[in-house]
């Protein structure tokens, strides 16, 4: 097949378009308004006008290289398809194996560990009602939960994704279990999929257990550790879902997104750290909403975004640096309880904007995510999602197969701008950190929710089941499940048995260790408190101790309520 090249100006074009305007105006009569979540204006039609290819190479150019707009690797999913790293979290140890197992015999080629919300909240499974365990996430207080979880699992040949905020207990706990098992950490591969403190404190409170300096100085550490000592670990996953599902409009999302990871990494220079050996170990996590053009747009802009700040703002000269690593989520906001089985069409949607997008590793929700934690059988169904966009569909034969589109290219561009203007605002405020502080960043979300609410109640906007095309009588039943009571009961009072059988005064000097390295100048020789919570846990120090020791030496989070 041979290629074409445009033809510009083109001929009749303007004469063209003024006819096929005129009858378009015609059979429309009085227009409607169209805007995106984002705020920008959507025509009925794009031509050539919209978006002149003469900027191709400063705007498009090829995947793998500058700007980056078409993707981060040359090949993308046509050589190398996305991690499929189901998000799972139920019961015990025991369960979440079981669980995983099926995963991966269903599809799954990744690890994705969601603890209780205990956890959560940096608790061991002694501290809380045992009605609640094990409900929201599985039950993860030691090294032996880790492998009791991983049992039959080369933790070595797979990814890891661990849902860990500081002080990364969870992280520490699989190093543990590695050096147990005799597995290299230069074989551990995988993220610290919930490192993103300042989402934490801004959108996702019950994830910020430390104060917010506390909060900073563990995750300098964590990055610094991992750095040196497990250099196929991501320690930073830059948060976006929790932007966005606390109110933040896509563009919104990713510009606060992008200004986190500018804090982050203006700390780690401070540190001392070389951008070029630290940003290529930087990842970001984003949340996938049902606007399919305008989220596909999003991320594309800011993969283009992203490198240019990495080499403009930061210097960095590796290509291994520019490179902007996304995991993304298909969102749990956008799924409703009523009538669910909806929800399956929902989540195929937005899996399809995030691999349009470029996507480097995907959940999809279970069709029951609004109801409960997930399923067994809906979870299977999510699998299945995957693989038939993946295998059936040919999603993957074509690199960026939406670019060069007038639409996509020009929707890529107003992103683009939205996005540099909420990062403009955050560095007026002097960064992320003084932002948050300051409560901008939840000011910003809180008013984009409101507004996004107001067009849903007053049928702007269309949510199927629920403010249009509703069903009377009885939604479609679906079944939670609940752990079972019982072995929810043998776990606690093996748990007990294991503190009350290990060495105390191991447990007491690695505590006291935790404690000093806390109390130390950040960066001091010898005193990181993460390499500290690794040999805790090696120790038998249990997660709840761990948060509990650090929350005495560094104070207890206390999120900001903006008005």
């Amino acid at each position: 097949m041979s290629e074409r090249p445009v033809q510009l100006p083109l001929p009749n074009f303007d004469a063209a378009r003024a006819e096929w305007r005129q009858a378009y105006d015609d059979q429309i009569g009085q227009d409607r308004e169209v805007r995106n979540r984002s705020g920008v204006e959507i025509k009925p039609l794009y031509t050539a006008a919209d978006w002149n290819d003469g900027r191709y190479m400063e705007e498009l150019g090829f995947p793998g290289q500058v700007p980056m707009t078409r993707g981060i690797y040359p090949t993308m999913h046509r050589g190398r398809t996305w991690s499929q790293r189901q998000l799972i979290g139920f019961g015990t140890p025991d369960d979440y194996n079981q669980r995983f197992r099926k995963i991966l015999d269903a599809g799954a080629n990744a690890s994705n560990l969601a603890p209780c919300n205990s956890f959560f909240r940096g608790f061991d499974c002694d501290e809380v009602d045992p009605a609640l365990l094990g409900t929201c996430g599985t039950v993860v207080n030691t090294v032996a939960d880790m492998e009791a979880c991983y049992q039959g699992v080369d933790i070595g040949a797979i990814s890891m994704g661990m849902n860990d905020p500081e002080p990364f207990t969870l992280t520490a706990m699989l190093l543990a279990m590695a050096k147990r098992q005799g597995v290299p950490w230069s074989r551990i591969t995988g993220t610290s999929n919930q490192s993103d403190y300042l989402s934490h404190f801004i959108a996702n409170h019950m994830f910020l257990r430390l104060s917010l300096p506390g909060a900073r100085r563990l995750l300098l550490d964590h990055i610094e550790f991992c750095r040196g000592e497990v250099p196929g670990w991501n320690p930073v996953s830059v948060i976006g879902q929790h932007m966005q599902q606390g109110g933040a409009n896509p563009a919104e999302a990713m510009g606060l997104t992008l200004s986190t990871a500018i804090q982050y990494a203006a700390d780690c220079v401070e540190r001392g750290m070389d951008p070029n050996r630290f940003l290529p170990r930087f990842t970001f996590f984003f949340d996938i909403s049902i606007s399919f053009f305008e989220e596909l747009a999003k991320f594309r802009a800011g993969r283009r975004i992203w490198q240019r700040i990495v080499r403009e703002r930061f210097g960095a000269t590796e290509p291994k640096a520019w490179r902007f690593k996304f995991h993304a989520q298909t969102s749990g906001v956008d799924l409703t309880q009523q009538q669910p089985l909806n929800n399956v069409a929902r989540a195929t949607v937005q899996a399809m904007a995030g691999i349009f997008g470029g996507l480097q590793s995907l959940h999809t929700d279970s069709y029951d995510e609004a109801l409960n934690a997930p399923t067994e059988a809906a979870a299977r169904v999510a699998v299945a999602t995957q693989n038939i966009l993946c295998e059936e569909a040919h999603l993957t034969d074509v690199i960026d197969p939406l670019g060069g589109s007038f639409y996509v290219e020009s929707l890529t561009d107003e992103m683009e701008a939205r996005i540099e203007e909420v990062i403009a605002r955050i560095d007026a405020a002097g960064g992320m950190y003084l932002a948050a502080e300051a409560g901008l960043p939840q000011t910003i979300m809180g008013q984009s929710a409101i507004a996004h609410q107001d067009r849903i109640e007053n049928g702007e906007e269309t949510v199927v089941g629920v403010n249009k095309y509703c069903l009377e009588g009885a939604a479609e039943p679906v079944t939670a499940e609940r752990p079972q009571a019982e072995a929810m009961a043998a776990y606690i009072a093996d748990f007990q048995r294991f503190k009350d059988d290990r060495d105390g005064a191991a447990v007491d000097r690695a505590l006291d260790d935790l404690a000093r390295a806390a109390a130390a100048a950040p960066g001091t020789a010898g005193r990181n408190t993460f390499a500290k919570a690794v040999a805790a846990a090696e120790a038998g120090v249990t997660h709840g101790e761990i948060c509990a020791c650090l929350r005495r030496e560094l104070g207890v989070g206390q999120p900001l309520v903006v008005a």
